[in-house]
């Protein structure tokens, strides 16, 4: 029996060790065919954009075509589950948002997927600001101070929301921090929401800077404030919500792109450098700030940190409001 135990312990060790042999062969030679990035909107959108924007000029470095694949629904749960389930070997990787990693966990009761054991983080690759926008015709306020009073004075202010997005945990995030009783309008996704808001169907919402800044300059919807803690290039006389009367208050629609659980770390290692050599290229960089987006790189146990932090952060705002998708 020794003798067999011996033998069995021995084949394994063997095999553990191919294993490992195998991974290594393969990760010193990746990328050996195309890499397929999954983006869980769809084609068109903020995370589209940057996907096709970035992902395309590392296939140059890379040596290998990396295909964007828009992978739509569930509020991100889809795209995300099957980057999950595919093969650690780093050719299926995502590129998902704050809902996938940080909000999902608390709006689902059953998520078919988890953000933190499921996936090997990569990089941050930046964010979006998020700002309060009334429409004039209908809220005529200038300033935070005269939005939170006028909401004050007429409690039930309707606010659209695509539910369980930035845009909408944001606003959960500011009615709360400010005491406001205001009611929620769901739609289907931002597009939608934007139309009744411009429209003046719907008075108010948080909107991310890139779709805001057309309809703020075309005049068709006002900026109150900005949920960053400076005020943005973009519209540098735009108050921060916290300089408004509101210190520390901080919302980000913020982007990573991850590989499934135990892809090799000289994998993680190599898309890590890879993106970090894009992210220095000036015409990448200026049709990224042209968006309204903000850049950021990190290492992986950077992004690992900040999803924790993030995750704790609203998971407080999603209880307190009692928010659920389920």
């Amino acid at each position: 029996m020794r003798l067999l135990s011996r033998k069995l312990l021995g084949a394994a060790s063997l095999g553990v060790a191919a294993l490992a042999f195998g991974f290594a062969a393969e990760a010193q030679n990746y990328p050996s065919k195309p890499i397929r990035v999954v983006v869980p909107y769809p084609a068109g959108g903020a995370t589209d954009f940057f996907a096709r924007t970035v992902f395309t000029k590392m296939s140059q470095s890379l040596g290998q075509q990396v295909i964007v694949e828009n992978k739509p629904g569930a509020g991100t749960a889809i795209g995300a589950s099957e980057v999950a389930r595919s093969a650690p070997d780093g050719y299926t990787i995502l590129l998902g948002d704050s809902g996938t990693y940080a909000f999902n966990v608390s709006l689902y009761k059953k998520l078919s997927y988890d953000p933190v054991k499921d996936f090997a983080p990569i990089s941050l690759t930046g964010r979006f600001a998020l700002i309060l926008v009334a429409n004039p015709s209908v809220m005529p306020v200038n300033s935070v101070k005269e939005y939170v009073d006028l909401v004050k004075r007429k409690p039930g202010v309707d606010y659209a929301i695509a539910p369980g997005s930035p845009v909408h945990l944001a606003m959960e995030f500011f009615r709360r921090t400010a005491g406001l009783d205001m009611t929620p309008i769901p739609y289907k996704g931002g597009g939608d929401a934007i139309q009744d808001v411009t429209a003046g169907r719907v008075p108010t919402m948080f909107l991310d800077i890139a779709t805001a800044l057309g309809h703020v300059k075309g005049g068709k919807i006002r900026a109150i404030g900005v949920a960053s803690v400076k005020r943005m290039p973009a519209l540098p006389d735009l108050p921060t919500i916290g300089e408004s009367g509101y210190p520390g208050f901080e919302a980000w629609a913020w982007q990573g792109f991850v590989a499934p659980a135990g892809t090799p770390r000289p994998i993680i290692d190599r898309l890590n450098a890879e993106f970090r050599k894009v992210m220095t290229d000036k015409a990448i960089l200026t049709r990224l700030s042209e968006s309204g987006f903000e850049p950021q790189t990190s290492s992986p146990e950077e992004f690992s940190a900040y999803m924790k932090s993030e995750i704790a952060k609203w998971r407080k705002v999603i209880r307190e409001a009692n928010i659920s998708l389920d």
